[in-house]
């Protein structure tokens, strides 16, 4: 049985290679504005981006040689806080077949695979839609 898309204010599809520029980022600091003010949102990843959210990246990236004793979360970690601290407000879902095909099997719990052919139901569920990426 499908699972209920729940509306939301704002989908935002993350596309292509999550390190490659700033779009991760961007989309993670734009998704944590909108929830402290209230906004639902959903995000879908899509491609390489279905990478983010891997639980054997683990809490805290290798440490820094340029900055030794500093910690710096994981794309996983960030999206596990953002996850437990909205969870009537953030959806996150990834692209079934772009993840089984870059061997992303391992999510977050939380992380819902669909199939593509599901994405329309999500951008039906948005109020609006932004694409963020290279198709």
């Amino acid at each position: 049985m499908a699972r209920r898309i729940p509306p939301t204010d704002l989908l935002i599809t993350l596309m292509g290679t999550p390190h490659a520029d700033d779009r991760v980022t961007t989309v993670l600091r734009l998704t944590q504005a909108l929830l402290e003010r209230g906004a639902s949102v959903q995000i879908w990843t899509c491609g390489y981006a279905t990478l983010l959210t891997q639980q054997g990246l683990g809490e805290d990236k290798p440490r820094n040689l340029a900055e030794w004793n500093t910690v710096y979360p994981t794309t996983t970690s960030l999206v596990r806080g953002m996850l437990k601290a909205f969870p009537e407000q953030l959806y996150w879902y990834g692209c079934r077949f772009c993840s089984d095909d870059r061997g992303a099997v391992d999510h977050l719990p939380e992380v819902v695979l669909r199939p593509p052919g599901g994405y329309a139901a999500n951008v039906a569920a948005a109020g609006r839609t932004l694409l963020v990426g290279v198709i």
